[in-house]
């Protein structure tokens, strides 16, 4: 009789409803937990708006050491920095953010250095950086200088490179400001009179030379690459343009055929480029080598105009890869001008190319070489369809042994608001307002008296 109660159908239900409930707490928990465990979203815009880069994940995802995030903005106003920041967090739990309103707390605002906001800073140890705005590109930015420190490249001038300051179609001001963005100081140096690059050099940048570079000049680039340095070389083809004579720098040209990349004195006529609308004298490069560099440009398109081919081959203390190739639509003519560039099929030889290889030297130094010059200037460089800024970076990066820095940069955002003018707006307004509503009445009426 004491056991009874066991038995009893009141009994069973409430056990059955016991279980019941526990099993769907359960359930809930776990998913729960997979949910803050296991932050995951599906991008379906085209532009992939609400997706961070390739180089953003990478970065992160890759975080070793705390970074910490402070964001200081009016409490309403969090939420826009969550919908990007959030995403960084769900990368990483060393990515750590804190919202702080200095209304609120206008202390920890005066500590920090606050002035304007909103603000973003990010720590890491003793390092801290401001991004300068709320987008991908800026965050990401100031989490490379916070976890690597500023590297120095030493741009060459004085002997017709494109000046750095130059914003017109042939000078490398947007070169500067890609360079600069992602976390380098470019610095600039001549060779002439005092034939020296400074320690405090990550990389030497020797951007198309159009006069050939002294023997001094020469002997002190061999030995930095030699004794550890990186170079990075952008050598476009000795062409007659006019008035204007490209020297060949063959004192430069044989050191760097020492190190195992030979430049071949062509130029390179493309009909990709030709159909592109772009011009035959600028090649269109679409398939990469295995080489780190280019593996992370994912058959994204890149052009090089006056672009001249290259042969490599490993040598003594020397191991060289070629990067990447023009196609099989291009051919290589000796006709440097002066006047129109022409091509015989017959004659010339077929492609496709090798225009840029990348190599080191005992194991210590590094050098990237281009046959072209031209493919980094203000022209070129901010084409928004090809990813020329991106591989100069990712170059940049392989020099400076930062390889987990190549990938795809975070692009800008696309503007795809729909503009309306006033008949458009006309227009929806008495589709919304009139005649949809009208309609439905109708419809309404329709069925009610076919019922009735």
């Amino acid at each position: 009789m004491k056991l009874a109660w066991l038995k009893a159908r009141q009994t069973k239900y409430a056990g059955y409803i016991t279980v019941y409930i526990l099993v769907v707490v359960g359930v809930l928990a776990a998913l729960n937990w997979l949910a803050q465990s296991y932050n995951k979203s599906y991008d379906s815009t085209s532009n992939k708006r609400y997706s961070l880069s390739d180089q953003t994940e990478k970065v992160v995802s890759g975080l070793k050491q705390d970074v910490k995030v402070t964001y200081f903005d009016e409490t309403a106003k969090f939420d826009q920095a969550r919908d990007l920041l959030g995403r960084y967090g769900a990368l990483s739990r060393r990515f750590q953010v804190a919202y702080v309103d200095p209304l609120r707390k206008p202390q920890l605002a005066k500590l920090a250095g606050v002035n304007v906001i909103p603000s973003t800073y990010l720590e890491v140890g003793s390092r801290k950086e401001e991004a300068r705005s709320l987008t991908e590109s800026d965050v990401t930015s100031a989490l490379i200088r916070a976890l690597k420190g500023q590297r120095t490249i030493c741009a060459v001038q004085g002997s017709g490179e494109a000046d750095l300051e130059d914003s017109d179609p042939y000078g490398a001001s947007f070169l500067k400001q890609i360079l600069e963005k992602d976390n380098y100081k470019l610095q600039t140096i001549t060779l002439l009179e005092k034939p020296e690059i400074p320690k405090d050099c990550t990389i030497l940048l020797a951007g198309g030379p159009r006069k050939d570079y002294t023997d001094d000049a020469v002997k002190v680039i061999q030995s930095y690459v030699e004794g550890g340095g990186r170079a990075f070389f952008m050598l476009g083809p000795p062409l007659k343009l006019g008035r204007e004579q490209v020297s060949e720098n063959a004192g430069l040209m044989k050191t760097l055929e020492g190190w195992g990349v030979t430049l071949d004195k062509v130029l390179i006529v493309d009909a990709r480029g030709q159909r592109s609308g772009l011009g035959a004298d600028v090649s269109v490069v679409t398939d990469y080598d295995s080489h780190t560099i280019g593996r992370a440009m994912k058959k994204t398109g890149t052009i090089f105009p006056f672009a001249r081919s290259l042969e490599v081959k490993s040598a003594d203390k020397v191991q060289v890869e070629k990067l990447f190739s023009t196609g099989t639509s291009s051919y290589a003519t000796k006709n440097m001008g002066p006047g129109p560039i022409s091509v015989d099929a017959d004659r010339d030889k077929k492609g496709p190319f090798a225009i840029a290889a990348a190599g080191t030297y005992d194991g210590k130094g590094r050098f990237v070489v281009v046959g072209s010059a031209d493919w980094v200037t203000n022209s070129f460089l901010g084409i928004p369809f090809f990813g020329n800024s991106d591989l100069l970076l990712n170059m940049a990066n392989w020099l400076s042994a930062d390889e987990e820095l190549i990938s795809i940069r975070p692009k800008t955002s696309e503007d795809r608001r729909l503009t309306l003018n006033v008949q458009n707006m006309w227009v929806i307004k008495y589709l919304s307002v009139f005649i949809l509503p009208i309609a439905v009445i109708g419809a309404g009426v329709v069925v009610w008296w076919r019922r009735r």
